[in-house]
Order: structure tokens, then C-alpha cells, then sequence
């Protein structure tokens, strides 16, 4: 029996198992049409995931230059390109290359004067041509100058950009008929940067001092905005406040308001208070000179400064011994005699002639009395008068029934608030303050609610516009994998079979069916399975895939037995019987 059931004379049909085994020959045994799915699938699979790289990977840029004008830009990209360097052009005149070559090529373009930022010094003066003349001399070298300046003062590390202007004219033979030179400068700064009164000065005197004959107060600062930095006097003429003044006005006037605040709020709430202050801030700068005397005090009341005393003699002199040198010369003068009535004569020595004289003496004694010097110097920024102006919200009163109510505060309320709020400014009466303190109701705005829908909000567009061509290759990538790639590797790579139970008795009629369609069958009844084992069966190229041919395997494994007596019912014609019942 076992020989007729593996012998080919048995009538069984040799079946050829020509399944392919290999990668390469089980995509040769693919239909034309799975070949061209795979090719489709994996060539747009390919597409998505390069355009995908390109698109996330941008490579390690980092900046060369940023904050380049369009002509240093156009000439950095043009050297660039020449080099065969790879840059990105972004916005803000910024020049992005490979990080590994930042410097180097920072190094290589400085060697060639790029960039040359737009601006020009005194390297000007070094292309001097043949037919200059005195004009353009003179303008070369203002234009040096002013490009010098620029560069020293974009050189700190507050400003971004610089433009500086001179006026300097030509000077002529007549000294009164001269014009003095001034300039100006406009400063761009970097964001949220500011300068303070010090860093203005000194570019003033940058200015001043680089100019010859040029006056600081000659000198006009501005910013982007067109506002005056410099604190020119000239201008100001005395009737208007500078910067700093207002600013150190501004300042008073928020110490106060931020008193109040912190203040009051703890006792009417935070959003239940509005408070005003005005300075009125004096800035001018007054010296007095007084001198006073007073008698002198202590117990010398008298002290001398200086003593004085003279002597002045006027008329003739005196009278002269005369005659013969002798005895009677050497004698006593004999004793005068005064007349009793009448002016008294000037008595004379012997021998000596008449004369009149006139001697007159002073003596004077000075003195002074104390003296006080008092030299007063006003500050400047003295707070000459305070106005204050409070408005506090109007008090909720809920009644019984729960309604709720604004009531204004009482007078009472009113004047201690008041009281406060003086106490907190340092109110003066003699210096003219006013505080004014009531009670409003607040007006609160209703919100309106937003009524754009969701899909119209600005915030969702930006991120469907980013997100679109990401979420189309992703879309692309699923219908090439699913729709193409997949398929066609199930084509090519069946799942193995599965492992079935050995059937039953019941079903071996099913089974015995099956066999007889994959076998050829008999044309009728025993004589035509009898010529089959005569003549023997063609045999048979099995298909790629079959389920059926499968488990007719497993079951010739599982339950040989069973598939004995099939082959034997084949011999001896049982299966007709079989395929009756």
C-alpha cells in the first residue's frame, strides 16, 4: 500500500514544487502590475524622505556678518560665491555660513577690506589724483573726519548706528566776518538701550574737541526718534526745561503718586483708587550776598584797629645864631620879659635873628564795630507747590433681600482719606499745596466676547501654513507604504500557513472532494480511475500559493491514516460511493 501511494503508478500526480525562495526570484515571479505598485511605492517613499531632510536639516549656519548694508551685502555674497562657499541670506542683513569656516573666512574677507561698512575715514586721503583741487582737498577731509567719528562712536556698546554732520566753513582774511563750525549727530541704539547724561556729554565733547574752534554748545544730539539728548542752554533760553529736568520732575511727581497708593489702598482696594500728582519744580539757581554790623559784644565793647598820629609844622623857621663866633655867642641869653597885656612873643637866643613858625599835631585812634559777610546759594529742584487730586470708587452696600448698591463715602470718610493723603505729600499751607479728595463711581468697560471662530484665528493659520507641506509628505509617505509598498510585499512574501486541527471523520468527504479537484479527478466512476493508474497522471506545476494544496500537506503529516484510505478509495472507486453518500 505504501508503495502505490508514492509510487507515480499508483495514479497520484507528481506535483512539482516550484515555489521561488530567493528575494531576488520571488520579485521576478511578481505580476508586471505589483512590480510597478513597489516601484512607485518605494520611489515616492525615497521623495518624501528627502524633501523631509532638506526641509528639518539646515545644516550647522552660523553668522558671518549681521546688520550689513545692501551694498557691503552684495559684496561679501558676490566674494563668497566666488570662493564656492555655501551661505544663507536672511533677513536683517545677515549672512549665514558653515560654523566651521566662520572665522576663516572673517580672516580672508578683513584682508580684503570686506565690509566696508559705508563708511569712509581718512583713507581718502590716501587717493590723491593729479588735478585736486583746494574744494575737494577740504571735502575729502570732512568726510574722513566725519566717518572717523562715526566709527568711534559706534563703537560702544549702546549704540547701533551713527550719522554725524559738520558744518565747517571756509574760513576768509576778515576775523569778524568768521563763522564758527557745529555739528550734529543722530544715534541709532540697540533695542531697550538708553544713555545716560554722562555718555551724552562726552560724545558732545568727542565732537567739540575733534573740530577745531567748535563750541560744545554748538554740538545737537539726537536719537532715531528725532528727540534732543543734548542739553543745549542756548535753546532753552531759560523759559524750558531739559531732559533731565523733566526727568527728575517726572520722578517727584510718581515718589508722590506711589505714597498715595501704597497708602490708600489697603483701605479702599487696589482697583478702587486713581491718584494725580503735579509738581511744580524750581530749578533756577539763586546766590545772595548781605552784610551786616553790629555793635562789637563782650566786655571789650571797644577794640582799635589802628592808631594814628601826626605832626605838621608850617611857616618860617626858627631864628639863627648870628655875629662873631666868641664868648659873647657862648653866653646865657638874658631872661625874656612878657608883656603883661597883649600876644606873647617867641623868645629868641642871643645873637640869632627873628622867625615865625606853625606846628600842628594830630593823634587819632580807629575803630570799627563787627561785621557779618553771609553768602546764600538756593538748591536746585526745590518743590515750590504740590497739587493732589484723588478719586475714590464708590463703596458697595449689599441690603438684606442680597441687591447690591453703590453708596458714595461719607463726609466723614472723605476728610480722613484727605488727611492721608496730605500727610503722605508733606502738605504745606505756606507753600501754597492743594489736595482735593471725592468720591465716583468707577465706569468698568464690558468685554466684548470674541465672536472669531476658531479656524479664523490668526495664531491656527500660522501653524496650518507651517504645518501643511510637513503633514502632505507625512499623508504622501502613509499611501505610498499602505497603498503600494505593502501590497506588493504580501504579494511576494505569503504568510505561512497556519496550523489546522487533523479533520474529523465527518469531513473527510470535504476533504476527499478537495483532493480529487487538485489530483484532476475521474471522468466517471471506476474505469476512468482505473485508466489513470494505467496510464498515469500528466504531472502537475504547482502554483505559487494555495491554500487548499497547503493543507492537504498538513493533513498528509497530521493523519497519514486518513490520507491511506482516501488513496485507496481512489484505487478500488470507493469515492464515487463516497461523494454519493
Amino acid at each position: 500500500m505504501d508503495n502505490a501511494l508514492s509510487s507515480p503508478a499508483a495514479g497520484l500526480p507528481e506535483v512539482k514544487n516550484t515555489t521561488p525562495t530567493s528575494f531576488p526570484a520571488r520579485l521576478a515571479a511578481m505580476p508586471a502590475k505589483s512590480k510597478m505598485m513597489l516601484g512607485g511605492g518605494v520611489a515616492a517613499l525615497l521623495a518624501v524622505i528627502v524633501a523631509m531632510s532638506l526641509m528639518t536639516s539646515k545644516g550647522d549656519f552660523r553668522p558671518l556678518f549681521s546688520g550689513l548694508s545692501d551694498k557691503d551685502g552684495g559684496a561679501v555674497i558676490a566674494q563668497l560665491a566666488q570662493m564656492n562657499v555655501p551661505y544663507r541670506n536672511e533677513a536683517g542683513g545677515t549672512i549665514m555660513v558653515p560654523a566651521n569656516q566662520v572665522y576663516d573666512l572673517r580672516m580672508k574677507l578683513a584682508s580684503q577690506g570686506l565690509p566696508k561698512g559705508g563708511i569712509v575715514g581718512f583713507e581718502l586721503m590716501d587717493k590723491q589724483s593729479i588735478g585736486q583741487t583746494q574744494f575737494n582737498e577740504r571735502l575729502n577731509f570732512q568726510r574722513g573726519l566725519e566717518g572717523e567719528l562715526v566709527r568711534t562712536i559706534t563703537a560702544m556698546s549702546d549704540v547701533a548706528d551713527a550719522r554725524v554732520h559738520l558744518a565747517m566753513p571756509q574760513q576768509n582774511g576778515f576775523f569778524r566776518e568768521q563763522q564758527k563750525p557745529s555739528a550734529s549727530v543722530m544715534l541709532t541704539l540697540r533695542g531697550g538701550r538708553t544713555l545716560d547724561r554722562n555718555q551724552i556729554a562726552g560724545i558732545v565733547h568727542l565732537v567739540s574737541s575733534s573740530v577745531p574752534e567748535l563750541n560744545p554748545k554748538a554740538v545737537s544730539v539726537l536719537d532715531s526718534t528725532g528727540a534732543l539728548l543734548s542739553n543745549n542752554t542756548d535753546n532753552n533760553n531759560g523759559t524750558g526745561l531739559d531732559s533731565q529736568q523733566l526727568l527728575y520732575k517726572q520722578q517727584v511727581e510718581n515718589n508722590l503718586n506711589k505714597r498715595i497708593a501704597e497708602l490708600l489702598e489697603p483701605v479702599v482696594g487696589r482697583e478702587n483708587l486713581r491718584s494725580t500728582v503735579t509738581a511744580d519744580v524750581d530749578f533756577s539757581q539763586v546766590e545772595s550776598t548781605a552784610e551786616e554790623f553790629k555793635p562789637n559784644q563782650g566786655p571789650n565793647t571797644q577794640s582799635s584797629v589802628r592808631r594814628m598820629n601826626s605832626e605838621e609844622q608850617t611857616g618860617s623857621s626858627p631864628g639863627t645864631p648870628t655875629g662873631v663866633p666868641g664868648a659873647t655867642t657862648n653866653q646865657v641869653p638874658p631872661q625874656s620879659t612878657a608883656p603883661i597885656n597883649g600876644q606873647a612873643q617867641q623868645l629868641q637866643p642871643a645873637g640869632s635873628t627873628g622867625g615865625s613858625q606853625n606846628v600842628r599835631r594830630v593823634n587819632g585812634t580807629e575803630f570799627e564795630v563787627d561785621r557779618t559777610v553771609r553768602v546764600t546759594r538756593n538748591a536746585i529742584g526745590q518743590v515750590r507747590r504740590l497739587n493732589a487730586a484723588v478719586v475714590v470708587n464708590q463703596k458697595t452696600v449689599t441690603d438684606p433681600k442680597g441687591k447690591t448698591t453703590s453708596q458714595p463715602l461719607s463726609e466723614e470718610e472723605l476728610q480722613k482719606l484727605d488727611g492721608l493723603v496730605k500727610e503722605a505729600l508733606g502738605f504745606s499751607q505756606d507753600r501754597g499745596d492743594s489736595v482735593k479728595v471725592i468720591s465716583a463711581p468707577f465706569v468698568t468697560e464690558k468685554l466684548e466676547p470674541n465672536d472669531v471662530p476658531l479656524w479664523r484665528q490668526p495664531w491656527l493659520r500660522d501653524i496650518a501654513r507651517d504645518a501643511a507641506i510637513p503633514a502632505a509628505l507625512v499623508l504622501v509617505a502613509l499611501i505610498a507604504v499602505f497603498g503600494m509598498v505593502r501590497p506588493a510585499l504580501k504579494a511576494a512574501f505569503p504568510p505561512p500557513p497556519e496550523k489546522e486541527a487533523a479533520p474529523s471523520i465527518t469531513e473527510l468527504s470535504e476533504i476527499e472532494n478537495e483532493q480529487l479537484a487538485l489530483a484532476g479527478g475521474r471522468a466517471g466512476g471506476a474505469g476512468g480511475a482505473g485508466a489513470g493508474a494505467a496510464g498515469g497522471l500528466p504531472a502537475l506545476e504547482a502554483p505559487i500559493s494555495n491554500d487548499k494544496l497547503m493543507r492537504a500537506r498538513q493533513l498528509a503529516k497530521e493523519n497519514p491514516v486518513a490520507v491511506a484510505n482516501i488513496m485507496r478509495a481512489w484505487v478500488n472507486g470507493e469515492e464515487l460511493e463516497t461523494a454519493k453518500r
